[in-house]
């Protein structure tokens, strides 16, 4: 450190040759070498043979997956077996390689020799000598025990059995043309759920019938003791697996919610991309929590009380729209940088992915409404609160534009954020629902009333009834769809709101919509029920943080009077005003401080040092709300509206 220091004070001062002669210069120099490309390009050709996999999925004292594969070969020489990196929906590589071990490639019952690829982790080389025409591939997927280790995907109870952590594909060919025959092992007793139909069932076996390695991706299994099917239509069934059989308990007016949503969402893209869809939903306060989308079925994962505590349980009941919705948006129709024709191509980019998430974003909250999986206020609440994340809680977007942020499922990988208010993260989904609210108000003031975004959704998404492909699409197939639903300068507009560093939020789908945002002194029912779920105060416009029951910090906004007093996520507040801490004292303080009160005296426990602050805020305690405006309906009353 010294030496780059001296030679930075000398190159100032002394001339080039002097200072080579006190200086010299480094001897050795490698040049970058190019790296080979050991790892065959996917070929739209089919693959010769059927790939045989087996998941045994009964140990789940451990949490420990056993699979056995056995793929077909022509040839001698090197075959590459690929675990897949990139995991659709997730946006990014992040695929569970790490918790890939045991890994053993046999033929004729010798063991073969294998080595990983130095480049790409995912990807595994394997010497097949002559004479062979299958090799025999096992390993162990070994799952999270502990919540520092990622999502519990097994618990004695019920397991989340997904083909994607659990199996390895050859390399050389699309995912589409890659035959396989898949069977799942559970616990005697169980019941499995799945998009796929069965072949044969045995005890804890069951063995489903040949499709592509694309499909059986795309069709995961939940399996568990307690399970209970609901049918919502002829087409669609809700799969519960639940921690006790007292979870079950849906009533018919929760069942008549579930059965009005895909009645709406029907009618709304006017088709369906799927012969079959079953919303794989687990209950529990063990197995992880899920939200992931699928052609024919959803992951959809929540703690209990979703049907005993329905009342408070609001965001969970947006779950099943929103991943619902992706089947036409996200699935069927899919980005063309996003689309990949295997898991490991890289990379999938995902510069649309505020259409394909915010638009989604938008619809699970439109649809949910509509359907009545949440009443109209409770979706007014949800959309103020949105409002306020946007209008003031996110200062980073005075430097990020909206489309930036398409980037973080792989730049961030979804980590906790210091600064998540500057720093923005997947904002694409909530920024990009306003956007979407806005699109509609422009549609259906433009037109008269005569259209609105229900046109966008039948002319985008409603061709090829039961098609469940991918048909790609661009930003200028976007524009396109919207000009030929009502013309207006719609590239203009996506510039402006996406692309462009944006000089105000995108809330005109609300204040010129029928409503505005206003902040009362007492917190939405929306805003309750997140606190009681999180088990934590949000006093983000009421001061800028937000406190858990034991004082922990998990939220500060930037610039905000937290901010400014120093605290941050991870400190702990002791005392307030020289009490114990609790959170109603903390609010308490809060009220007494507005106007000319005076501010409240928090002891922070931060690392090991303790320290008294001042929460320099004088405004009170500030909730939003959405406040109509006159009483005719505005465009957003009609976006609401069942159908």
């Amino acid at each position: 450190m010294r030496q780059a220091a001296l030679a930075l004070i000398l190159s100032a001062c002394l001339p080039a040759a002097a200072l080579a002669q006190i200086v010299p210069p480094l001897n050795s120099k490698p040049e970058a070498y190019a790296k080979p490309t050991r790892i065959p390009a996917a070929r739209d050709v089919p693959f010769p043979g059927t790939v045989q996999l087996t998941v045994d999925a009964t140990d789940t004292a451990r949490a420990i997956f056993r699979i056995h594969e056995r793929i077909p070969v022509t040839a001698a020489g090197d075959l590459v077996m690929l675990y897949p990196k990139w995991v659709p929906g997730g946006h990014s590589p992040r695929n569970e390689i790490k918790n890939v071990t045991g890994i053993r490639f046999t033929a004729n019952g010798k063991a073969l020799k294998w080595m990983r690829d130095t480049l790409d982790v995912y990807a595994f080389h394997v010497t097949v000598p002559q004479g062979v025409s299958a090799v025999d591939a096992d390993f162990q997927f070994v799952s999270a025990t502990a919540d520092n280790m990622g999502r519990t995907v097994m618990t004695p109870d019920m397991s989340s059995i997904q083909w994607l952590s659990l199996s390895m594909y050859p390399a050389g060919h699309y995912v589409r043309q890659i035959p396989v025959q898949a069977s799942v092992i559970v616990p005697s007793g169980w019941h499995v759920a799945t998009a796929l139909r069965p072949a044969k069932q045995s005890g804890g076996r069951v063995d489903y019938p040949v499709t592509s390695y694309e499909i059986l991706m795309d069709s995961p299994l939940i399996a568990g003791a307690h399970y209970r099917q609901i049918p919502l239509s002829p087409d669609v069934n809700l799969d519960v697996i639940a921690d006790t059989d007292a979870e079950l308990a849906a009533t018919p007016d929760q069942i008549a919610a579930h059965k009005r949503l895909v009645e709406q969402a029907v009618k709304n893209f006017g088709a369906q991309h799927y012969d079959h869809y079953d919303f794989l939903f687990t209950i529990s306060n063990n197995l992880g929590g899920n939200g992931l989308e699928h052609h024919r079925s959803s992951e959809d994962g929540v703690r209990r009380g979703y049907f005993t505590d329905w009342d408070m349980k609001l965001r969970d009941r947006n779950l099943l729209p929103h991943e619902y919705s992706h089947s036409w948006d996200g699935k069927y129709r899919r980005p063309a940088d996003l689309w990949t024709p295997d898991y490991n191509t890289v990379p999938m980019e995902g510069s649309l992915l505020w259409v394909y998430e915010g638009q989604t974003q938008f619809w699970g909250y439109v649809l949910g409404a509509r359907s009545g999986m949440l009443s109209k206020q409770d979706t007014l609440d949800a959309i103020a609160a949105t409002a306020a994340t946007y209008s003031t809680g996110t200062p980073g977007r005075q430097w990020r534009p909206l489309v930036d942020t398409t980037n973080d499922p792989t730049a961030a990988g979804r980590a906790p954020q210091p600064w998540r208010s500057w720093q923005r993260s997947e904002d694409y989904y909530s920024e990009g629902q306003l956007i979407w609210i806005d699109v509609d108000r422009i549609i259906r003031t433009q037109s008269g009333g005569k259209r609105s975004i229900d046109d966008f959704a039948k002319a985008f998404y409603g061709m090829r009834d039961r098609d469940y492909g991918e048909l790609t699409y661009t930003l200028d197939d976007v524009v396109k769809t919207l000009n030929a639903v009502q013309p207006y300068d719609w590239a203009a507009y996506l510039q402006r709101r996406v692309y462009d560093v944006a000089a105000s939020p995108p809330l005109e789908g609300i204040n010129e919509g029928g409503y505005k945002l206003v902040f009362t002194p007492e917190p939405t029912k929306w805003i309750k029920s997140a606190e009681k779920s999180g088990k934590n105060n949000d006093l983000t416009y009421s001061g800028g943080l937000v406190v858990g029951m034991d004082g922990k910090i998990s939220s500060v906004l930037w610039d905000s009077a937290a901010f400014n007093a120093g605290l941050t996520i991870g400190a702990q507040i002791m005392a307030v005003n020289g009490r114990d801490f609790d959170g109603d004292a903390l609010k308490a303080a809060i009220k007494a401080a507005a106007g000319n009160g005076a501010a409240p005296e928090l002891l922070v426990h931060d690392g090991d040092v303790f320290r008294t602050v001042k929460l320099d805020w004088h405004g009170g305690l500030r909730y939003p709300r959405l406040q109509k405006v006159g009483t005719a309906p505005g465009t957003l009353d009609a976006l609401l509206a069942p159908r």
